[in-house]
């Protein structure tokens, strides 16, 4: 899957930036507008900064690598961090998580033998002795049960980290091509925050449209991240509810059936935290694009500029805002 998004996202990344090369725009940072070349063609920002990598190509294809392509566009502080903090999502999705696998089935196996053990004591046993073992059956397959609620909650929440590690690299990639494509192409024009608004509908292209790729690419991890952990928090709510069925049967009143109702409110309360999560990140993507569409000329140089008065002599000092 990772290599079908890396393929898909390089393929979009491609076609987009041969849609860029066919505009008839001069390729320069800013699109000036007070026909002042040495006012026009000023830096406003980060992304106007020109570096000596700059292909397309070679960005998206070091982008499939963590933070490959940050820095390969020499952003290497924000590359280190992708770095870092994939690296370490990476050790504790493919390396702690199964060494705690191991261990849970590794802590569990003694109390199976005696599972094993004691039934066969209950099925050969004499009357006398039959209630001893059927309980000591049953303390042994309790912690059975504890060990088997573990490891499904691990394997649960692994799979809500790996989401969240795919998101992450997904945001990395995005992040790449919006640094290569505000240096090559960003604008102080004005945009249309109408139009924002209606490409925010769906998730990230109100982003995408104000060129502010490696936002969307922030939001599309935000949605896979909270989705999964949504999915994961269901599942685990089915499994301990099963139990509570199960255990409500049997001994409502036990110490054992708090506890799995306690797990049961527990994994509903992540759920729709969750829920509500997505819902305020859609809520803030779409605030977000037509807030950066209404100040996207904010650094164009005609809001400041000092210009030759050459009626009365001397300059003057030109300054607006477009709201």
């Amino acid at each position: 899957m990772f290599k079908r998004l890396s393929a898909v996202f390089l393929l979009f990344a491609l076609l987009g930036g041969v849609m860029a090369y066919a505009d008839e725009q001069p390729t320069i940072a800013v699109k000036g507008k007070t026909g002042i070349e040495s006012i026009d063609t000023l830096a406003v920002n980060e992304w106007d900064i020109p570096t000596t990598h700059n292909s397309l190509l070679y960005t998206m294809l070091f982008s499939i690598f963590p933070g490959g392509g940050q820095y390969y566009t020499e952003h290497y502080v924000r590359g280190g961090f992708i770095t870092g903090i994939e690296g370490l999502l990476i050790y504790e999705v493919y390396i702690n998580k199964s060494w705690q696998k191991d261990r849970v089935l590794e802590q569990a196996q003694p109390f199976r033998d005696s599972v094993a053990i004691f039934t066969r004591e209950v099925m050969l046993g004499n009357r006398d002795s039959l209630e001893y073992f059927q309980q000591k059956r049953n303390e042994f397959a309790s912690r059975v049960r504890e060990k088997s609620d573990k490891k499904m909650e691990q394997e649960d929440l692994r799979y809500a980290e790996n989401a969240w590690l795919f998101g992450l690299h997904l945001y990395s990639m995005f992040d790449a091509f919006g640094i290569w494509y505000n240096n090559n192409y960003r604008s102080t024009e004005l945009r249309s925050m109408k139009k924002a608004l209606l490409w925010s509908i769906i998730p990230g292209f109100g982003q995408m449209y104000n060129g502010e790729f490696g936002k969307a690419g922030l939001v599309y991890m935000s949605i896979i991240g909270a989705s999964a952990s949504i999915r994961t928090s269901q599942r685990m709510v089915e499994y301990y509810l099963d139990r509570k069925h199960f255990v409500e049967q049997e001994s409502p009143n036990s110490e054992e059936y708090e506890k799995i109702a306690e797990r049961v409110t527990y994994y509903r309360k992540n759920r729709n935290q969750y829920i509500w999560g997505i819902a305020l990140i859609y809520l803030y993507s779409m605030g977000d694009a037509a807030v950066d569409a209404l100040l996207s000329d904010f650094d164009n140089p005609l809001h400041l500029a000092i210009l030759p008065d050459l009626t009365n002599g001397g300059a003057q000092a030109l300054f607006t805002f477009d709201f």
